[in-house]
């Protein structure tokens, strides 16, 4: 994955969106917070522990890189669920701390970048990002997830930049996936790339931030250009 921009105009736009987001959260009652997301089976609750508990991995992958170790993101999905099924029972103080706090932690965290050696990590089996796009993966966390909290946070609320690093993203994680209908991207700040399976690829059009919503299966196509009759699952 490449995009036109430094670790710091990225790493300021994480930090604007976590702001943002904090905000948004800051108003959620403690019944909100346990009412459904956008996400099928989970509580606003999940989604919030989900964030704090991805800022938590991504901070002690740094720290062990710093120190010349390679750790896996999480040690194992199932022990991932059971942290965020038990995190999610909490009342919304507690949320709302722990969403500042890991955010916190790991804005620090990312200040070690610098002095790390570019290597690869696996964020996930068969997903390999270099160190220097750990930024953009966290971006693209808060802002997925602070649309699938349905707290009035939508496309037209994310910047150009950050719409475009998005996009850049979630094409990145569908490049390869073969359940994923053949498309050639092309977005209107001139980003194109080819995703999905193999065979006849359908172009697609449309701004960065609506062709995220849609790969990642957060919105519908009404403002792109050539994906009628395509149906993209939840990116996770």
């Amino acid at each position: 994955m490449r995009i036109d921009a430094g670790t710091d105009e990225v790493r300021a736009a994480k930090l604007e969106a976590t702001q943002r987001l904090l905000g948004s959260t800051m108003g959620i009652s403690d019944e909100q917070w346990q009412s459904p997301s956008r996400l099928p089976g989970w509580t606003r609750a999940h989604v919030a522990t989900h964030l704090a508990r991805n800022a938590d991995a991504l901070t002690r992958l740094v720290e062990e890189l710093a120190l010349g170790r390679h750790v896996p993101l999480y040690p194992s999905l199932a022990a991932r669920d059971q942290e965020i099924e038990r995190g999610s029972e909490r009342d919304g103080l507690a949320l709302q701390i722990d969403l500042d706090t890991s955010a916190g932690r790991l804005h620090g965290a990312f200040d070690l970048l610098e002095e790390i050696p570019v290597s690869s990590v696996e964020l996930a089996p068969g997903l390999e990002v270099e160190t220097s796009q750990l930024p953009t993966v966290r971006l693209s966390e808060v802002l997925l997830h602070h649309l699938d909290l349905d707290v009035g946070f939508s496309l037209d609320d994310i910047s150009a930049d950050a719409g475009r690093w998005l996009l850049a993203w979630v094409c990145f994680r569908l490049r390869r996936r073969m359940s994923t209908p053949a498309m050639r991207i092309i977005s209107d700040s001139g980003l194109t790339d080819r995703i999905g399976g193999s065979g006849y690829a359908t172009t697609v059009r449309g701004s960065d931030a609506a062709l995220a919503g849609w790969l990642s299966g957060r919105t519908g196509s009404d403002q792109l250009r050539g994906a009628q009759n395509l149906a993209l699952p939840l990116l996770g």
